[in-house]
């Protein structure tokens, strides 16, 4: 499976953005998805993502109450709506996807197979 991550940008702290991960070539349905983001110098981190079943969706922290996983199986597009955005949501974003993962390897970003290009989010104060 091919993804490929766009929406992201530059906004001011409080804003709002939608980012979306298209796959291609194969059905996201049995892979499991996740967000994460990597800001300069720190390590890559998971945001949120979708078990494989897509039954069950997993939140950081850092975004419970501002960011939103969803998804729309007839495009095979997941998105994350990102509503109350901080400086320290400055990051790239990735989407990435596998469809062997265990449960307990979700937030684990070594676990994926399958990552899109990633996108940069930009918040300013």
């Amino acid at each position: 499976v091919q993804l490929q991550a766009s929406g992201g940008g530059l906004v001011q702290a409080g804003d709002s953005l939608k980012l979306s991960c298209e796959a291609s070539g194969r059905t996201l349905r049995g892979y499991a998805v996740g967000w994460f983001r990597q800001a300069p110098g720190k390590e890559r981190e998971y945001v949120a993502g979708f078990s494989r079943t897509g039954g069950y969706t997993y939140y950081a922290d850092s975004v419970k109450g501002r960011f939103t996983i969803s998804r729309d199986n007839a495009k095979n597009t997941v998105y994350l709506q990102m509503n109350s955005l901080k400086p320290e949501d400055t990051a790239v974003y990735y989407c990435a996807a596998d469809n062997s993962i265990i449960q307990s390897q979700y937030r684990n970003y070594a676990q994926y197979d399958h990552w899109g290009q990633g996108t940069q989010v930009t918040v300013s104060s």
